[in-house]
């Protein structure tokens, strides 16, 4: 018997800047299909879903956009740009008959079982755990998020979260002085005014305070002087940044338990991933006292795969038609 080709799906990953659209045959993305978009050249999703859409032939049964931004009941806000998402206006401009509106990671969290050896690297080995094990997705980037992925029978449950938004706690005056600094001008300091793209700069300005120098850099900047070893103040920034990193996604780790593993993805952590644990991050993350012992049962891992989110999509809009 001859099985029926699997059915196209459109997929897009929008963020703050840019939005990337593909075609999917199943679980797989076309990646010949993938187009990027600049944000600022349209005025909505529609509108550069509808420009994707007029160059293809193929006409999806179903869509899927993963984005940078709340969602709730099918609508979605962007949180750096002032896009709102509605499955209503997704069908419209795709002709799909099945829309599904994701956080981003979400989207990273229903990629997991689909990922290759190649783009995951080990940041800490952790012990091996039950196959249905809850795991923990870790998104630091131009913003900051984390959410749980569990496994339910044949299906993946990946409830929606914005823990980018959570207070930070500081553990020493020195980073009382760095959170008193960032709520000078930014309000009250949550995770992803530290750890993300932008954070990184605060924490590197904050240090240029603090020495009565007037030079802050962008990220991009202070993390090649990191790598080429060329500025203390570099050096230190990163080694804040990590240590961090390191405590909140522990903080994280015993709020969701994921002994199936915790995985990082996004473009800062990438570039950091060189560094983490030379700066810190392991310590920072085992750091917790009496229950030193049993952060290392969490294995970490690092995905290095721009095209997770949507894979994930893909994934989920195949678990939806089961």
């Amino acid at each position: 018997m001859t099985s029926l080709p699997a059915p196209t799906a459109l997929v897009a990953d929008l963020g703050g800047t840019n939005t990337r659209v593909a075609l999917t045959r199943g679980a797989i993305v076309q990646t010949e299909t993938i187009k990027r978009f600049r944000n600022a050249d349209y005025e909505d999703l529609p509108a550069v879903l509808r420009m994707y859409m007029a160059d293809q032939t193929a006409k999806p049964e179903a869509a899927c956009v993963a984005m940078a931004g709340p969602v709730r009941d099918g609508v979605g806000k962007l949180t750096n740009l002032n896009w709102t998402v509605e499955r209503d206006a997704v069908a419209a401009a795709t002709g799909a008959k099945t829309v599904a509106i994701l956080n981003d990671l979400q989207a990273q969290g229903h990629a997991l079982d689909h990922l290759t050896p190649d783009v995951v690297q080990t940041i800490l080995p952790g012990q091996k755990a039950a196959e249905h094990s809850a795991r923990l997705v870790v998104g630091v980037g131009t913003g900051m998020n984390a959410a749980a992925v569990y496994r339910l029978g044949s299906r993946t449950l990946v409830p929606p979260a914005e823990a980018g938004h959570v207070s930070l706690a500081a553990q020493t005056e020195a980073e009382l002085r760095l959170f008193n600094w960032i709520a000078q001008t930014n309000g009250p300091p949550g995770f992803e005014e530290v750890l993300s793209g932008r954070g990184f700069e605060r924490v590197y300005a904050w240090l240029c305070s603090e020495d009565g120098a007037d030079t802050p850099l962008d990220a991009a900047t202070i993390m090649q002087a990191v790598n080429d070893g060329t500025d203390p103040r570099a050096t230190e920034a990163a080694r804040i940044f990590v240590r961090m990193l390191g405590r909140a996604v522990s903080n994280l780790a015993l709020v969701h338990l994921p002994f199936g593993g915790i995985y990082l993805c996004g473009g800062v952590a990438r570039h950091f991933a060189p560094h983490l644990n030379a700066l810190g991050f392991d310590k920072a993350f085992n750091d917790k006292g009496r229950f030193a012992s049993f952060m290392t049962q969490f294995p970490i891992h690092l995905v290095d795969d721009d095209y997770a989110a949507l894979s994930g999509s893909a994934a989920h809009l195949v678990e939806l038609n089961q």
